[in-house]
């Protein structure tokens, strides 16, 4: 046996059942709906041929491929598969909606299922993350010792202006305690009154370092936000009410990163963007895994938006969301 083969080996035994799931679950829906050969989808996940086949062999074993693929979690393979090929992203992960869509059931449903997709990502040194509602819920649903040693760093200022509900400025240390990690945070505001307060602060030495580490982290995971009353750059203290009505007339679907983007990605209101700080969208193309996260019918416009930009490769969603983003898709051609 080959060296490099040998090491290979050593990490392959050493993944965790969860991980193990995943790397599964992954082969068999590129073997099965997408159509790849083997030497094709080993490639792409990093894989030696031996290795995809022996999951392959295992997922069949085990029960987890079938006629179709079911996962031993709540999720919808083939609908995940088509979606996938539909926007040509890394990665689609559906939870099954129910009859009853109360969005704190769909919320938590679809925070559940970002947690065990992070937890098996296996080790990942380093992870940049927004802060907000749907961030908050992931961050609680993560397993103990989800990535042990993570380093998490915040991708844009988190300090609220105001107060009105649940914290969700905290994800950070949610996150790196989960993971017995490091949170390397940004504290300062999301929206500064004037853009020239924003450029002398990424001047600092401290926060240049912590935008840096932002800009070059190779996972990162955020939520996308709807263009709805109660939204938490509203709630913060950042937008007014009268802000919010007219980013909508000037065609805001939602926000990511605290930044208003409208039906194909781009910056809705250049003057709010000049002082919201953090990451820029476009360095979300270039990264290994760009994660977004979407809980909600309200989030249809918003989700489509990012998949346009190209701000993501892999979408964690429900199945009405899913649905709904594909549909809009049909119909906008």
């Amino acid at each position: 046996m080959k060296p490099d083969r040998l090491d290979r080996d050593i990490q392959f035994r050493s993944l965790t059942p969860e991980q193990r799931e995943q790397l599964m679950i992954q082969v068999a829906k590129r073997y099965y709906h997408l159509d790849m050969t083997m030497s094709d989808l080993s490639l792409e996940l990093g894989l030696t041929r031996w290795q995809a086949r022996r999951l392959l062999t295992e997922a069949k074993e085990t029960g987890l491929v079938r006629i179709e693929i079911v996962p031993h979690t709540p999720r919808l393979p083939g609908l995940e598969s088509r979606f996938e090929a539909a926007f040509g992203i890394k990665e689609a992960v559906i939870v099954p909606s129910t009859g009853d869509q109360d969005s704190a059931l769909v919320l938590d449903s679809v925070a559940r299922a970002a947690g065990q997709y992070l937890s098996g990502l296996g080790k990942i040194p380093a992870i940049g993350i927004s802060w907000g509602r749907t961030m908050t819920a992931v961050a609680r649903r993560l397993p103990p010792y989800w990535n042990e040693g993570v380093e998490v760093v915040l991708l844009n200022g988190s300090m609220n202006v105001r107060y009105s509900g649940p914290q969700t400025n905290n994800v950070a240390e949610l996150f790196a305690s989960a993971g017995k990690g490091i949170a390397t945070l940004l504290p300062v505001p999301a929206v500064f009154g004037h853009a020239s307060t924003k450029q002398a602060l990424e001047h600092d030495p401290t926060i240049a370092a912590v935008l840096d580490f932002a800009a070059r982290v190779p996972v990162i995971c955020f939520g996308i936000g709807a263009m709805v009353q109660d939204s938490v750059l509203i709630q913060s203290g950042y937008v007014s009410l009268q802000q919010h009505e007219l980013l909508k007339r000037n065609g805001a679907v939602g926000d990511i990163l605290s930044r208003y983007i409208d039906a194909e990605g781009n910056i809705v209101d250049p003057e709010l963007n000049a002082r919201t700080i953090g990451i820029s969208l476009e360095s979300c193309r270039s990264r290994v895994l760009s994660i977004g996260i979407a809980a909600g019918l309200e989030k249809r416009d918003a989700v489509l938006s990012c998949l346009r930009a190209k701000y993501v490769n892999v979408v964690i969603t429900d199945e009405a969301t899913a649905l709904a983003v594909m549909g809009s898709r049909v119909l906008s051609r």
